[in-house]
């Protein structure tokens, strides 16, 4: 009976300790560990989390948005250096090429899964990207902060978000939008895909919001630092001329209210903004000195770039450099004569029956570009071995090109010499301010609005950088563009961006916009071969073919291989196929046009 009453009396206080705990103190989150509950205090807690937007986007992969160079074995593809594969500039003929060869070539097929970088690198992923921006900004308004100061952190994860739908509707066209964090019975996840042009409003008003609420300086140094309201402006140009251009030419709603918000965005920079040219007033090296050091802080050009740093974040594109085969006849050829006429109506070009011809009185970026016989000790091309080149392919020893045309603008041999595999730090310049200027010429050019004087302020600033002649309002119409259907004056600034943005990524994705895919029907050429040069560059191992239009031979760099007979079919391979897996997993997506099987 006495242990009766002891375990009724210890029974009853129990319950009256139960009763009197209230639910917040049953709800206590643990101390030890960061949980949903309790993070979004501070504007240091948003601060901190955005962190991880950058990070991601590290993954050049999965989030090729800021496109730099990815590390070990995938610096070989994952790099702007080498995304002109796709297009006109570049003949790889190296088999770890073979996803540039398959678009360029028109034979690239429906992948099972986006998962890999040798199923579909630039492809349909990332996902995990929107997820983690949904989560923020659902969570921002916890925070016990300013609407100014909280603004600030909304935009930069919209920035990301519309920059990132930007690139899925480039490749693929209609995208899945989410704009809120999904659980795995979401409704969204078996959704049919939003039409393009609903999803481009979308990223529009994230990049308006991203250009109104980011600050122009973030106090961080951005050496390289956080995405500025300048950043958001060059990515808002780019994104509208892009979505504009697309409209015009392949029809679509509106495409002048693109392109009047592409030149608006871009003019605020040029006229407003911290940045410039960089210009030493050293013609014959400024274009591409910027493009070939370690360290490119401090430099007023660079607005955006990512560092790489022993221990921390690594790559290895230095040596995979000449991965990339060389540079086309084709795209050489677009070069003007140093007295601003293409090659076609120049009394001044030198024809190409030696490489060296090639360089004479020509835009002083084509010898920053392409290697020179005479440069090599200059650009100490591979580790100064003393051997002549070019190099053909099949030569013995040092490096060979596929067209005879060696790419040195970005060349750095001191971060290759005596450095162990994946450990170079070649930095990568994601954004620069001479962008902004060929995107306003453009922009204001397919308005049908441009002046004189906006050809001064954009063009012209970098023509006089390379002290080539400006470009005039009425210039004369080059020959190999009569057929394009479109002004001369467009003829000329999409030659000056083609040649400007050499090897940073946007060749292929101007080639679409502007509805020119047929250009990649050309076969990739290479260096002519004569009498000459076959005595010259011994032991190459190489095909040839005639040009129909001079009679001479040139090489020809796919010509009895799989990649011979390049085929662009208008019909489907303006975009890419959505993979298999994902169909699987959400019939809803449908297939884009043409890659139904």
């Amino acid at each position: 009976m006495k242990n009766d009453n002891i375990y009724f009396r210890l029974a009853l206080v129990s319950l009256i300790m139960l009763g009197a705990c209230n639910d917040e103190f049953l709800e206590r989150y643990p101390l030890d560990e960061v949980s949903n509950e309790t993070y979004w205090n501070t504007e240091n807690d948003l601060a901190t989390y955005n962190n991880t937007f950058y990070h991601m986007s590290q993954n050049d992969v999965n989030i090729p948005i800021m496109l730099g160079h990815h590390n070990g074995f995938d610096s070989q593809l994952a790099t702007y250096l080498n995304v002109d594969g796709f297009a006109d500039n570049l003949a790889p003929n190296h088999e770890r090429h073979r996803p540039f060869q398959q678009v360029r070539a028109g034979r690239q097929i429906v992948p099972t899964t986006s998962s890999g970088i040798g199923n579909q690198w630039y492809g349909y992923r990332g996902w995990d990207f929107v997820r983690a921006i949904n989560i923020g900004l659902e969570n921002y308004p916890k925070a016990a902060i300013s609407e100014e100061a909280r603004n600030k952190y909304v935009g930069e994860a919209r920035l990301f978000r519309g920059w990132f739908y930007h690139h899925i509707v480039k490749m693929f066209g209609d995208a899945p939008w989410v704009d809120r964090e999904l659980n795995i019975d979401s409704e969204e996840l078996f959704a049919e895909r939003m039409p393009r042009e609903q999803v481009m409003d979308n990223v529009l008003e994230d990049l308006n919001f991203a250009t109104t609420h980011i600050p122009d300086d973030w106090g961080d140094g951005n050496e390289p630092g956080r995405l500025n309201r300048w950043a958001a402006l060059l990515v808002k140009s780019r994104v509208c001329l892009f979505e504009g251009t697309w409209r015009k030419y392949h029809g679509g709603s509106n495409p002048e209210m693109w392109l009047r918000e592409a030149a608006d965005a871009a003019q605020e920079l040029i006229e407003n903004g911290p940045y410039m040219l960089y210009n030493t007033g050293d013609p014959e090296h400024d274009y591409n000195a910027y493009h070939r050091i370690l360290d490119v802080s401090g430099n007023p050009e660079v607005m955006v770039w990512r560092r790489y740093q022993l221990g921390i974040l690594t790559n290895h594109v230095q040596n995979y450099y000449s991965y990339s085969g060389g540079a086309t006849r084709n795209f050489v050829e677009d070069y003007l004569c140093e007295d601003g006429l293409p090659i076609t109506l120049s009394p001044l070009y030198q024809g190409d029956d030696t490489i060296e011809d090639v360089f004479v009185n020509r835009d002083p970026r084509l010898r920053q570009t392409i290697l020179h016989p005479d440069d090599s000790e200059y650009y100490m091309y591979h580790n100064a071995d003393g051997r002549e080149y070019p190099r053909i392919q099949g030569m013995q020893g040092g490096r060979t090109s596929s067209t005879g045309y060696h790419v040195i603008k970005h060349y750095n041999a001191l971060d290759m010499i005596g450095k162990a595999y994946n450990t170079a730090e070649t930095p990568a310049i994601i954004l620069r301010f001479a962008e902004a200027l060929l995107n306003f010429a453009e922009a204001k050019a397919e308005l049908g609005e441009i002046t004189q004087s906006d050809l001064d302020m954009s063009i012209n600033l970098l023509r006089d950088r390379v002290a080539m002649p400006p470009l005039d309002i009425n210039p004369p119409m080059d020959p190999r563009y009569a057929d394009d259907g479109i002004s001369s004056l467009l003829v000329e600034i999409r030659r000056e961006r083609r040649i400007e943005l050499f090897g940073e990524g946007f060749r292929y994705d101007d080639l679409r916009r502007w509805k020119q895919g047929k250009k990649l029907e050309n076969p990739d050429m290479g260096i002519q071969w004569n009498a000459a040069a076959e005595a010259r560059y011994e032991n190459a191992i190489i095909h040839t073919s005639v040009d129909p239009e001079n009679g001479k031979t040139y090489i020809d760099v796919y010509k009895n291989t799989d990649w011979a007979d390049p085929v662009f079919d208008e019909s489907k391979d303006y975009l890419w196929p959505i993979p298999l897996n994902d169909l699987a997993q959400n019939p809803n997506l449908g297939q884009n046009p043409g890659w139904e099987q």
